[in-house]
């Protein structure tokens, strides 16, 4: 399976001739072009930096074959439509020659005055790699591949620290990034990095980079 990266929180999966693009936000210049390519579209939460809700609509109308996925939120937001899937913890979807496993039901706290949305996490291809969305949930299952937000209100390095020593990535990909600066990720890299609390190796990637996992 082969990963590429965009800004902020927004990945695609390619496997054999299967296309998957992760959470198309507001805060992904290519958003677009990347849903325009995609069989199915999975989204881990409402809020705009991972659901961009005119351009997935605008992407359903003029693609019929397209699949969206997403918590009951997303769904309505998008309304009534037979090819908008409302998922939650336990429940598992395949598209073509990719399966993901579903898991987690909330949002990370933001501060008490802050509603929490539902947020679920993805795991796909086996454990090939996890998805959390805005949430440190640890799936009861092996991860190979970790994407790791690492800035944003929510976030807190101590708590992503114990999050990716819970999960036990081969492999470690910041996302949800796009908050800290150059030097932020890199000193975020080296904290949480092979060096630092987690021993375990992460990888920061420019926009539009592809990996194979």
């Amino acid at each position: 399976m082969k990963l590429t990266k965009h800004a902020h929180a927004c990945v695609t999966l390619e496997k054999d001739d299967t296309r998957l693009v992760i959470d198309p936000g507001a805060f992904t210049p290519d958003a677009a072009e990347a849903v325009s390519r995609a069989h199915a579209v999975l989204i881990t939460h409402e809020h705009f930096d991972h659901f961009d809700q005119k351009l997935v609509a605008a992407a359903l109308e003029a693609r019929p074959e397209l699949q969206v996925y997403g918590t009951a939120a997303v769904a309505t937001a998008l309304g009534k439509n037979s090819r908008v899937h409302a998922v939650a913890a336990g429940d598992t979807l395949t598209v073509g020659s990719l399966t993901a496993t579903v898991h987690g039901h909330r949002h990370a706290l933001i501060h008490a005055d802050i509603p929490c949305p539902d947020n679920v996490g993805y795991l796909v291809d086996d454990g090939a790699l996890y998805h959390p969305g805005d949430a440190y949930f640890v799936p009861d299952a092996p991860v190979h591949t970790l994407l790791l937000p690492t800035s944003g209100p929510w976030t807190k390095l101590g708590e992503a620290a114990d999050f990716v020593r819970a999960v036990k990535p081969e492999r470690v990909i910041q996302i949800h990034e796009l908050m800290l600066s150059d030097l932020g990720q890199q000193s975020t890299a080296n904290l949480l990095g092979e060096n630092g609390l987690t021993g375990t190796p992460i990888s920061r990637l420019e926009p539009g980079t592809t990996v194979q996992l």
